[in-house]
């Protein structure tokens, strides 16, 4: 439950940045395509499949 709350809170604290950054004409902190964020997920994904393999062992 406590993970649900932490996601919920970062996505909430996304969207407020990015309304803020959209307000003040700022560029926006984060990948301008779906290219660039999948590129960035991925190597999130990468290292977390590494983490659950090594507690594996």
């Amino acid at each position: 439950m406590n993970d649900i709350k932490v996601v919920l809170l970062s996505l909430l604290t996304g969207m407020i940045t990015g309304i803020i950054f959209t307000i003040l004409k700022f560029p926006l902190p984060a990948p301008p395509t779906i290219q660039a964020f999948m590129g960035i997920f991925g190597v999130w994904f990468g290292a977390f499949i590494i983490r659950k393999f090594e507690g594996c062992k």
